[in-house]
């Protein structure tokens, strides 16, 4: 997925807060999920969705960012650091706080490479998290 977004300048990355990154890298990464799983074959609305929450879900990004954590930078895991130290008002609906807020820094690092336009780690780090959950 290369799209050129012009909102964002690569100079106001500081300017976001860590819950920020998660909330537009949680956008992201569920449209990278549902592009994987629609690519898996036609089937019913509600398949797709219960395929995608294996990839999705608090749980399972928690479990995800434990597999890949070796592979991302010291920047990245900086930044993934900061949105799993992030104070959020809402709480985890299906999951535990632990699993909730490391799947928050996971979303923030997504997040933060989608402002930076680093499309090209986004796919690198999405197709380790689609080798993860398959090999489980």
């Amino acid at each position: 997925m290369n799209i050129d977004f012009p909102y964002f300048k690569d100079a106001e990355i500081n300017s976001f807060s860590p819950l920020s990154l998660a909330y537009i890298g949680d956008a992201v990464y569920e449209v990278y999920i549902r592009s994987h799983v629609m690519n898996s074959g036609n089937m019913p609305v509600n398949k797709l969705h219960h395929a995608a929450t294996h990839y999705v879900s608090a749980k399972a990004q928690s479990n995800i960012v434990h597999r890949i954590m070796e592979f991302l930078t010291e920047d990245e895991i900086s930044v993934f650091k900061r949105g799993r130290n992030a104070h959020s008002y809402t709480t985890a609906k299906n999951a535990d706080i632990v699993d909730y807020r490391h799947a928050t820094g996971f979303e923030a690092l997504i997040g933060y490479l989608f402002i930076l336009k680093r499309y090209d780690r986004i796919n690198e780090i999405v197709k380790m998290c689609v080798e993860a959950v398959e090999n489980e």
